[in-house]
């Protein structure tokens, strides 16, 4: 609650200072710390974890002590015809040994003979053991390991599902920072198209210009004012797209203020945010990436079911031995000349609907060794060409800023030109539109650079965990 007064006040406070002109800048760091925390997809990967708690709760039932109780009576006319109860308590163990207790108790004209105990009841001890098929690996062992791979595989997607969602967040602030580049590109020039304009206008009153200069400048002042206002289209777009992973508390959407905007030293902190920083190729391992870790895991998983099928082609083979007495007290009552005992044997001839069962759960695993081989070498492929890019795109940004810097340098000695009458507004408007598209070359280029930074963070699959 206090989380969510202090994100209320924050953007309260934030709206007073868009009416004052100031501006806030919503840092990298603080809005990807926002999308991990509020976000429903964010909390949607949390919610992974504890279906594969709860899986692996249900797979442990499986070796929950059982109570049973049977009872079944039968009186017609007057006359009791049976009443039996039996209860038992059986304790199921690892290797498909169950121990057993139980107490049975049965009266009536029409019993059956060999339900016949004595008056008080008669008290069982006793195991049963499976030789063949169930002893190594039964279902319920089965269960439980599946159960554990699938909760250190829902760890892992949930790494992947938050790095997915955090990396189509950066994707989004860095189109937001690029379309607000672009706005104050365009608005910067268009106040010196204004100014140009204005002092053309006084130069024609005052007999030192042609008057066909003003056409020309204020043809220039109104394309620089409509390129702001698509530029001011783009930013409100972005800003929208940008709103869309911004969230509070209680799945509450959050819709940036016109004041909020991106911080625009964020090149300094991406790396550090990201948790990319000091990654060169030379210390790249797959090893612990979350992809591979969840198909690791589902192989795992695989495995196990492959080994409880071939262990269906076994016989199934039950042997169960219980001492009997009429009274509970073990230690004095129960002795091997009093037992209830007996074997089980089944075994189909063809074993058809086994060796299939086998042959599908073979080829499921080489199905997911397959796609880990493949998933393997699409990682590492990746990596190493997001690197080729990131080197290839410092370059660029080297060049670039040196091109903006010729421009610059071209504008001004044509505008210092002009103010002796060497030159025209022509010439001028040419070197202006070069530096407008170098600069926004610049900030394309900028864009991609921190998108491809976004890429490397979302093929390590990297789960930052100071956000």
């Amino acid at each position: 609650m206090k989380n969510y007064l202090f994100y209320v006040l924050f953007f309260i406070v934030t709206s007073i200072c868009s009416q004052e002109n100031d501006n806030v800048a919503l840092k990298f760091k603080e809005y990807l710390g926002y999308v991990k925390k509020y976000h429903p997809v964010a909390k949607q990967a949390q919610l992974n974890i504890g279906i594969g708690q709860a899986k692996l709760m249900k797979a442990r039932g499986g070796f929950d002590p059982k109570l049973e109780i049977d009872y079944d009576r039968k009186k017609f006319k007057g006359l009791e015809y049976y009443d039996l109860l039996n209860a038992t308590f059986k304790v199921p163990t690892w290797y498909g040994i169950e121990f057993k207790g139980g107490f049975e108790q049965n009266d009536g004209d029409f019993l059956n003979p060999q339900n016949s105990v004595p008056q008080d009841g008669l008290f069982n001890a006793g195991i049963s053991i499976p030789i063949g098929q169930g002893l190594v690996i039964n279902d319920r062992m089965a269960t439980l390991r599946k159960a554990k791979f699938f909760r250190e595989q829902t760890k892992a997607d949930r790494d992947i599902l938050i790095n997915t969602i955090l990396y189509d967040a950066s994707l989004a602030y860095f189109d937001w920072l690029k379309a607000y580049n672009e706005k104050e590109i365009y608005d910067s020039f268009l106040k010196n198209a204004k100014i140009r304009f204005e002092g053309i206008k006084k130069s024609v009153l005052l007999g030192d210009k042609a008057a066909i200069d003003t056409v020309e400048a204020k043809i220039t002042f109104q394309n620089r004012a409509l390129s702001l206002e698509q530029a001011k289209v783009k930013l409100t777009k972005q800003s929208l797209i940008l709103s869309n992973f911004l969230w509070f508390e209680n799945n509450i959407p959050v819709e940036l203020q016109p004041n909020v905007i991106p911080d625009p030293n964020v090149e300094t902190d991406i790396d550090v945010t990201l948790e990319i920083e000091g990654s060169p190729l030379s210390d790249f391992t797959l090893e612990n990436h979350p992809k591979l870790k969840s198909l690791n895991y589902k192989i795992e998983g695989l495995e196990i079911d492959r080994k409880l099928k071939a262990n269906k082609l076994l016989p199934k083979i039950d042997l169960e031995y219980n001492f009997l007495t009429e009274t509970p007290e073990v230690s004095r009552s129960f002795t091997t000349a009093e037992y209830k005992g007996g074997v089980s044997f089944r075994f189909p001839l063809f074993l058809r609907k086994e060796r299939g069962d086998l042959k599908l759960a073979k080829y499921k695993v080489q199905d997911a060794e397959f796609e880990l081989e493949t998933t393997q070498l699409q990682i590492k492929n990746k990596v190493i060409g997001i690197y080729a890019e990131l080197e290839s795109f410092t370059t660029q940004n080297q060049l670039i800023a040196t091109i903006v810097t010729d421009y610059n340098t071209l504008l001004a000695a044509e505008e210092r030109k002009f103010s002796f009458g060497e030159s025209s507004l022509f010439l001028i408007n040419s070197r202006e539109r070069s530096l407008i598209n170098a600069k926004l070359k610049s900030v394309e280029v900028q864009n991609k650079f921190f998108k491809a930074k976004a890429k490397l963070f979302n093929s390590l699959a990297v789960n930052p965990q100071s956000l």
